[in-house]
């Protein structure tokens, strides 16, 4: 945690100084502005010795309307500078915490396909959102707190050494005395500060994993179990609330007891040195101006020391993925992928899973240039594995994948992606119209162009039926369309990008029998002059495939025509085609 808050806090002053010039501006206006509200009092000092002074009446009134014009001169200068640091600060943050976002959300989205698998949507949203607002936090405690405080103890500390070297040390001694100890303390509690955030993240996850899943919590009975693990995960973080609350409480009163202290004890001082005539009445007023700068400065110093501490906790979770290197990455040269013809090679491939499953070993496969080929497998055969590394959502472990004669490793992920049009078997939308999802795949199609991809995949019909047509929001994840509306969404998407490699995972599983048949055509028309790889459980969506590769354990045990290998003796394919067509249509 230390390194992730230095790293933390590194990370905050190169932002800052991208804004150097308003953070200037705010430390000479804070700064300027403290030292005339500790210079203030010493008029209001003059004010009472000359009230007391015993002087004519007339003459004591010409002098308190002087001393009381300056006042109102440092005042009115004082709310100047106080203004000036307020407008320059909120500019500074505003800017600050938006690079801040920026930059976070723009490293998070570049991580790989394993690492979001491994985190809860909700964890990260939580911690992209906490690292930038923890800066108006910590920004705040330092400008309007911290600073504020050392310049006011420094500056009253020097105003009363001159007054004299007992008062001035006094009220030094205490200071550091009591900040000391308050350091000690915040060390103590960050620990479970710490562990404190640890479980608000916990929860957090919890609730979203709880929320995003509701219809599998209202189909299999979860309600009581979900209810139960987020009361007992909520009660975790209620126990270590509670903990470093009642810690606050506790140093609190220790607090007050130092407080009262000092007030007593620096009084007493000055009583001793007024009857021996070094103090006036005036230094009285002085000294109580100052004790109650002092005290509002200092008492809350432990809280701030520990809400910075919070929130560059808060802030290090995010902290954490920005020093987490990418899991893929491109080489340093890489060139972008040009595709001419679609021809692909997996060259000697093995992959494993966490260093330790082996899912291909020594895998070998040639695709000739805009074939059409399918894949056939159980499920943990290795298919969805082939796509994932040809996307490059996975490395290889060993080997290569050529595309026309080019590594992909060796080029960049961008111009790989570009010449590759993915339509998944669960396809998942934005929140956002029916326009933007589609033209996501080219953002520079115009509208007709977008609209001729949704009448090839046949969802002009329902689009067009809707309130609001293409403007429609299809709501989280497209939930506001049914799973084939969705799917054909995803082949209009592909029909627009036109890429020169197509991969269709199961795309025609969602679709009833007469959606399936319009999507046929549609798919034909898109197959056309591409390098087509598809991977299916239904086996009568790839009859007319130029190949079919039949995986089993992540080898090729079988390879032909749908003509070939439904012919073979005791061959899986033909197995699978027997249990589709006879087990389940029979």
């Amino acid at each position: 945690m230390k390194s992730n808050a230095r790293q933390t806090l590194k990370a905050y002053f190169l932002a800052s100084l991208k804004h150097k010039t308003s953070g200037f501006f705010i430390l000479v206006s804070v700064i300027a502005a403290s030292i005339l509200n500790v210079v203030i009092p010493l008029y209001y000092k003059n004010f009472f010795d000359v009230l007391t002074s015993g002087s004519p009446a007339g003459l004591i009134a010409k002098s308190l309307i002087a001393i009381l014009t300056v006042i109102f001169g440092l005042e009115l200068l004082s709310w100047v500078f106080w203004r000036l640091a307020t407008i320059c600060a909120n500019y500074f943050e505003a800017k600050i915490m938006t690079d801040l976002s920026n930059s976070s959300f723009a490293y998070l989205l570049n991580h790989s396909y394993a690492f979001f698998s491994n985190n809860f949507v909700g964890s990260l949203v939580k911690k992209v959102k906490w690292y930038s607002s923890a800066f108006e936090t910590i920004a705040d405690r330092i400008i309007w707190n911290l600073l504020t405080l050392f310049v006011n103890i420094a500056t009253i500390a020097i105003i009363l050494f001159t007054r004299n070297v007992y008062l001035g040390f006094g009220i030094l001694l205490w200071v550091l005395v009591f900040l000391g100890i308050n350091a000690v303390f915040t060390g103590y509690k960050l620990k479970y500060d710490l562990l404190r955030s640890a479980a608000e993240t916990k929860t957090t996850g919890f609730l979203a994993d709880s929320v995003t899943n509701h219809n599998a919590v209202k189909l299999f009975n979860g309600y009581r179990r979900e209810i139960k693990g987020f009361f007992n995960v909520n009660e975790e973080l209620r126990r270590l609330r509670k903990f470093t609350w009642d810690l606050d409480s506790l140093f609190e009163a220790f607090q007050g007891f130092m407080t009262i202290c000092l007030e007593i004890g620096i009084f007493y001082l000055a009583v001793k040195l007024w009857q021996k005539g070094i103090l006036t009445v005036g230094d009285f007023v002085l000294i109580q101006a100052y004790l109650v700068n002092i005290i509002n400065r200092v008492w809350d110093f432990g809280k701030i020391t520990r809400q910075i501490y919070e929130r560059l906790a808060d802030a290090s979770e995010m902290t954490e993925i920005l020093n987490t290197p990418y899991e893929i990455n491109d080489i340093p040269g890489a060139k972008g992928l040009k595709v001419a013809n679609g021809q692909i090679e997996f060259k000697n491939i093995d992959f494993y899973y966490h260093e330790t499953r082996a899912v291909l070993k020594d895998f070998n496969l040639e695709i000739m240039p805009r074939e059409h080929l399918a894949l056939v497998g159980s499920s943990g055969a290795g298919k969805t594995t082939l796509i994932r590394l040809l996307l490059r959502l996975h490395d290889v472990t060993a080997g290569q994948i050529l595309v026309d004669n080019q590594d992909i490793s060796r080029t960049t992920q961008e111009s790989l992606w570009q010449n590759i049009s993915l339509v998944p078997q669960d396809p998942i939308l934005f929140h956002r119209s029916l326009m933007d999802n589609i033209r996501y795949s080219r953002p520079e199609a115009s509208d007709d162009e977008v609209i001729a991809a949704a009448k090839l995949a046949h969802c002009h019909e329902f689009i067009s039926s809707l309130p609001d047509n293409y403007q429609t929001y299809v709501g989280e994840r497209g939930v506001k369309l049914s799973s084939g509306e969705r799917q054909r969404v995803a082949i209009a998407r592909a029909i627009l990008r036109n890429a020169p490699i197509l991969i269709l995972d199961e795309a025609t599983s969602s679709l009833d029998s007469e959606s399936e048949k319009l999507i046929q055509d549609a798919l034909e028309k898109l197959m056309a002059g591409k390098t087509v790889i598809a991977v299916a459980h239904r086996l009568s969506t790839i009859k007319m495939m130029d190949r079919i590769i039949v995986i089993n354990r992540g080898g090729i045990v079988e390879q032909g025509t749908h003509r070939q290998l439904i012919v073979k003796e005791k061959g899986i394919y033909r197995y699978l085609w027997k249990l589709q067509a006879g087990g389940f249509i029979k």
